[in-house]
């Protein structure tokens, strides 16, 4: 109670966030867990209620899991998806009321003061609450308070009417060291530690109890700070007269840009891509989509790149309305002008180019790895997602043109003087080397596994320079690469 109001809170608990939202698209009958790694070990990180019953818990490792049930069904967690779809659920919340903040990773509060009303009251409220989300496939636990420390005590060990000190001290959300100590004391239930002499407790375990306890009994206040909606950023323009030519859409595009790309500068985004709707007078709908390289708020360069997708259009009877959204953006933070470094708009803007042409995804670049193998020292990564590095350090030169090893007809283990290599006979000029290479004995590899490789680079007199090497193990010559 806070200044004479009797104010209401509502604890959402998802238990099971993480699982509901991949059964919701893809149902599973029977057990079923999300892992994470953590330690270098794999561990379950959320499961369905038919994993429960079957003796796993969360925490539990994945290879122990899978000994108690072998029939369980799993797939790595994605908390990256997790935390949009809470957000999802904190903008539907607010069909209840309009103060919804988040409350962990799994959880939301409402401050439903003065709302209740309008679903029934309090027990009308929470039915529904628990209707919707069932039918939604979502696992809900509530807790009804007159602050948010009860509301989620409630929430989390009892149900929206438990009484308050009869809840475990674990509902005062401390830390489970502090839990742990305080049932040493004897002090299990939130009654105990009320009732208690607080300044002992005070000196032994900080403020922090004290401030909890009188959070969640109402001597202190907690405020809900509601999230904002985040910014939209869209413009459209509706047209006195159809239009169709190429030219005349790309112009209400260019004017469509500038509000746009001011309102992303303003919040020092990027878009990373952008939609742009033409409505037809007969109310058909074509959309351009264009994918960025790179997140850009500048409408000069952006403009160029929708050419090709509005000369494609059909404009039929003629268009009527257009409208442009960043649908993805990305932070864009300012970045002071100078001459002393090169700029890669011109290379992120080529890259978008070819990219809508034959897709993003398949422009590539070649980025170091760390291995001392000649194929894993390297990865390959779409341009337009990856940032290029610093290049490879390694004490002697590699080959430009690297391919699978080309077995040759050759004995001893210095380089033959004479062999043939693609219908080529060749004689050795100079030869450098060896240099040993050993497998990397923790990875799978069956290409590596006969052993160790010694490399020699060798120069021909007619002119190709090959990269050879003899494997000891099993004697053998073989050309793997050609420097340039």
């Amino acid at each position: 109670m806070f200044d004479g109001i009797n104010k209401r809170v509502v604890s959402m608990w998802f238990p099971r966030l993480a699982s509901d939202r991949v059964l919701r698209a893809r149902p599973v009958d029977g057990p079923f867990a999300l892992t994470l790694k953590a330690d270098n070990t794999e561990r379950i990180y959320c499961l369905n209620r038919a994993a429960e019953r079957v003796g796993l818990s969360r925490g539990m490792s994945f290879a122990d899991a899978r000994a108690f049930c072998p029939d369980l069904i799993s797939q790595p967690a994605r908390p990256d998806l997790d935390a949009p779809f809470l957000a999802v659920l904190r903008r539907w919340a607010t069909r209840y009321c309009p103060w919804v903040g988040y409350e962990g990773a799994d959880g939301l509060v409402l401050d439903v003061t003065g709302a209740v009303h309008l679903f029934g009251g309090e027990p009308g409220m929470l039915a529904d609450m628990h209707a919707r989300c069932a039918r939604a496939g979502l696992e809900l636990r509530l807790g009804l308070g007159e602050t948010r420390g009860a509301a989620w005590a409630r929430a989390h060990f009892g149900n929206p009417h438990s009484p308050l000190t009869e809840l475990p001290v674990a509902a005062l959300r401390i830390e489970d060291r502090m839990v742990t100590a305080l049932q040493r004391l004897g002090l299990r239930r939130i009654g105990d530690l009320a009732t208690a002499v607080r300044a002992p407790l005070a000196r032994r375990f900080g403020p922090e109890l004290m401030l909890r306890l009188d959070q969640a009994l109402g001597h202190v206040s907690e405020p809900i700070s509601p999230e904002g909606e985040p910014p939209h950023y869209a413009t459209r323009m509706s047209l006195p007269e159809p239009i169709g030519l190429t030219e005349d859409v790309m112009g209400v595009t260019a004017r469509l840009l500038i509000p746009l790309c001011d309102k992303l500068k303003a919040q020092e985004m990027g878009a990373r891509r952008l939609c742009l709707t033409l409505r037809r007078v007969d109310q058909g709908r074509q959309q351009v989509e264009l994918r960025l390289a790179a997140p850009m708020h500048d409408p000069n360069r952006i403009l160029p790149l929708f050419v090709r997708g509005v000369g494609e259009v059909a404009a039929g009877f003629g268009i009527d309305q257009i409208r442009i959204e960043a649908t993805l953006v990305e932070p864009l933070p300012a970045q002071q002008i100078g001459s002393r470094h090169s700029s890669p708009d011109q290379l992120n803007d080529l890259i978008t180019r070819i990219g809508t042409r034959i897709g993003l995804e398949n422009v590539q670049r070649f980025l170091p790895a760390d291995s001392h193998i000649p194929e894993r020292a390297f990865s390959i990564a779409p341009a337009a997602y990856s940032t290029p590095e610093r290049g490879w350090s390694v004490r002697r030169s590699r080959p430009l043109c690297l391919f699978p090893p080309e077995s040759i007809s050759a004995s001893g283990s210095q380089p033959p003087a004479q062999f043939r290599w693609r219908r080529m006979r060749l004689t050795t000029g100079r030869a450098t080397g060896p240099e040993r290479i050993a497998p990397e004995w923790w990875l799978p590899d069956d290409k590596w596994r006969s052993g160790v490789r010694d490399y020699w680079k060798v120069d021909t007199r007619e002119g190709r320079r090959l990269w050879l090497f003899y494997t000891p193990q099993n004697p053998g010559w073989f050309v793997q690469g050609e420097f340039t």
